[in-house]
């Protein structure tokens, strides 16, 4: 029981961390982070508290070194799960050409991180913050960051060096953001009207592209401010 409930608080805690401050909602989604999470969790609570079940016998001479070796190993397991879970997490929302990418830890390409600027040249820890990509106009640079891309598969976005504040983009913005009305096609109209009704200052959108799940973000097209990352499909 005392470990069953040492199990369920680092639980909890764990909760708090990973969908509070690295995946806040609905990131999480997008991140696809849920399903090895629960996977950690289930090593957390339920494999650690049944393997001390199984050994424990009062009285027996080896039940301190065996409560020993599953508390190591079930903290290792927890570290290690929790390393990929913060390595996957979302870093960067990066506006590139007419949509967002959002960019995690992992797919960050450091080769050139030096030549970044310096608020881009470290990751932040409690969630992701919004940049823009600038290709420069020097045509060969332009055209091996394409070859990169099409090679190698590294996206413009996931370059540190080409990053820029958000308002950069503010005309490019205003410009590709859709109507919200689009939505409608690829959303059941009753949600997409449920979810927009809380963000009325909302008059366009621009798709986020994700690993696990594509989301819709919010935009107000006056001002190109960002107004709120939504669960709707923004394309089928």
């Amino acid at each position: 029981m005392i470990h069953l409930s040492i199990s369920l608080v680092i639980a909890l805690i764990t909760v708090l961390v990973v969908y509070g401050v690295w995946n806040p909602n609905p990131l999480y989604k997008a991140t696809g982070v849920t399903h090895i999470f629960l996977l950690l969790l289930g090593i957390d609570i339920v494999l650690g508290p049944l393997l001390t079940l199984i050994v424990y016998k009062k009285g027996k001479k080896t039940l301190k070194f065996d409560l020993i070796v599953i508390g190591l190993l079930q903290f290792g397991a927890l570290v290690y799960g929790l390393y990929n879970v913060y390595e996957g997490r979302p870093v960067w929302i990066v506006y590139n050409i007419d949509r967002f990418d959002l960019v995690r830890a992992n797919e960050i390409d450091l080769r050139q991180i030096d030549k970044a600027k310096p608020e881009y040249q470290t990751m932040n820890l409690t969630g992701a913050k919004y940049v823009t990509s600038v290709i420069p106009d020097d045509l060969e640079i332009k055209q091996k960051i394409l070859f990169e891309e099409i090679g190698s598969g590294i996206a413009p976005s996931q370059r540190p060096e080409l990053y820029a504040p958000l308002e950069q983009s503010k005309a490019t913005i205003q410009k590709r953001a859709q109507d919200l009305a689009k939505l409608n096609q690829y959303n059941p109209p009753e949600q997409v009207k449920t979810i927009l009704a809380k963000y009325p200052t909302a008059n366009g959108f621009l798709p986020l592209k994700a690993n696990a799940q594509d989301m819709t973000v919010l935009i107000d097209k006056q001002t190109a401010e960002v107004i709120k990352i939504v669960d709707l499909r923004p394309w089928q």
